[in-house]
């Protein structure tokens, strides 16, 4: 059986070695890393879609949605689309995710307030630990 010399950790005073199988320790190391990158939260992005006219039906039935989302740990993407000459409309689509920022205000926090980009315009609420 071939053993090396394989170097611990570097930066201590001394610097600390093994006398190891060296490929057994690579493999020790990358099952390590593995195990760290799986304990690692992944975000989830849920998107919520609404029209400039939402009404308020919809509204609450979305908005219960987004509140079960936020509560399970998801992120929102809360989007306004403007189709057509619905554009001119931008006041009433800010005012809507403006709403649905304040009754989140409990289960999440604002991350991004409301910014037009192209044909939609974007809002990110993300959860309260």
């Amino acid at each position: 059986m071939q053993l090396d010399l394989v170097e611990i950790s570097p930066q201590a005073d001394p610097p600390v070695c093994k006398i190891i199988d060296y490929n057994k320790f690579l493999y020790l190391q990358k099952k390590r890393q593995k195990e760290i990158k799986n304990k690692t939260a992944k975000v989830v992005l849920k998107e919520i879609r609404f029209g400039p006219n939402t009404d308020d039906h919809d509204f609450n039935f979305k908005l219960k949605h987004a509140k079960k989302f936020l509560e399970d740990g998801a992120k929102i993407k809360a989007f306004v689309f403007f189709k057509g000459r619905t554009i001119l409309y931008k006041e009433k689509g800010e005012i809507l995710l403006l709403r649905l920022a304040q009754e989140l205000e409990e289960y999440g926090k604002v991350e991004q307030l409301p910014k037009l980009e192209g044909k939609r315009m974007t809002m990110y609420i993300t959860p309260k630990k």
